[in-house]
């Protein structure tokens, strides 16, 4: 097999990043010498890696990384893929420049990391259920060298009695008969990570209840949510009491963040 052959296998992107880590290249080099022959070693763990793919597993569960907000992070099927989408909320985040953050089931620590790494003084708390996921998260702390406080527990609970000037959450938002749960990269992500009950608002419902228990004067909640849910997390900000209510779309348009804050 050449680099070339290879290359033909798959989508050309992704066959470039699986090339590159089966044989120690760049990608740049990849492209550029498609006439080279393929170590043997090298040429079986492509094979390897292809034959995942084309099962559909996730590319980044395979390549075992992902980058968020311009970090490298570890992944694996005990988180949730981090997406695009999602760095709206730490770009909400860092335009308010909180002095404390609280982030709400961060599975692979990408939210609070991203954070941390641009508001060095804040203090970040990161809570965690899965243990397998918080240990991804420990271990891309760890490796980024980016002190975040982590914590085992559901929501809010390992956190009694702290306010924080941020709460922020990705929480899980699919409701549990949508049928793309059986498609695509969602198909290998942990269910527990995307199902939140029977319209997807359960998460949203609780962390909007327990929120203004936990925010300082003045501070704020950021919500991620789905295509079309923006209307029902604003009603639920509000009836937690939460003033200046509002949605914010994604670079796709989506309204894709709903926030509001607690008064002075």
């Amino acid at each position: 097999m050449t680099v070339g052959e290879a290359l033909r296998a798959l989508e050309a992107r992704e066959a470039r990043l699986l090339l590159a880590r089966a044989t120690g290249f760049s990608e740049a080099s990849v492209l550029a010498h498609p006439e080279r022959a393929l170590p043997a070693e090298a040429a079986a763990m492509f094979l390897e890696f292809a034959a995942r793919r084309l099962r559909g597993e996730p590319i980044a569960y395979i390549l075992g990384e992902k980058e968020f907000y311009g970090l490298p992070l570890a992944v694996n099927p005990a988180v949730l893929i981090p997406r695009p989408e999602t760095e709206l909320l730490v770009e909400l985040a860092l335009a308010r420049r909180p002095a404390s953050v609280l982030d709400l089931g961060t599975g692979c620590g990408a939210i609070a990391l991203a954070i941390k790494r641009h508001l060095p003084a804040a203090r970040v708390v990161a809570v965690e259920a899965s243990a397998a996921a918080l240990a991804v998260a420990a271990r891309n702390a760890t490796r980024l060298a980016l002190e975040v406080d982590l914590r085992h527990g559901l929501w809010f609970g390992p956190v009694a009695g702290e306010r924080f000037d941020l709460v922020l959450s990705n929480p899980p938002y699919v409701a549990e008969v949508d049928p793309h749960l059986a498609q695509g990269d969602l198909r290998f992500e942990p269910r527990s990570a995307l199902v939140a009950g029977p319209e997807g608002l359960d998460a949203l419902r609780e962390i909007a209840r327990a929120a203004p228990s936990h925010l300082n004067p003045g501070g704020w909640l950021l919500l991620e949510h789905g295509l079309g849910q923006d209307e029902a997390v604003r009603l639920l900000l509000g009836e937690a009491g939460l003033e200046q209510v509002r949605t914010w779309p994604d670079l796709s348009g989506i309204a894709r963040v709903s926030g509001g804050g607690l008064k002075s």
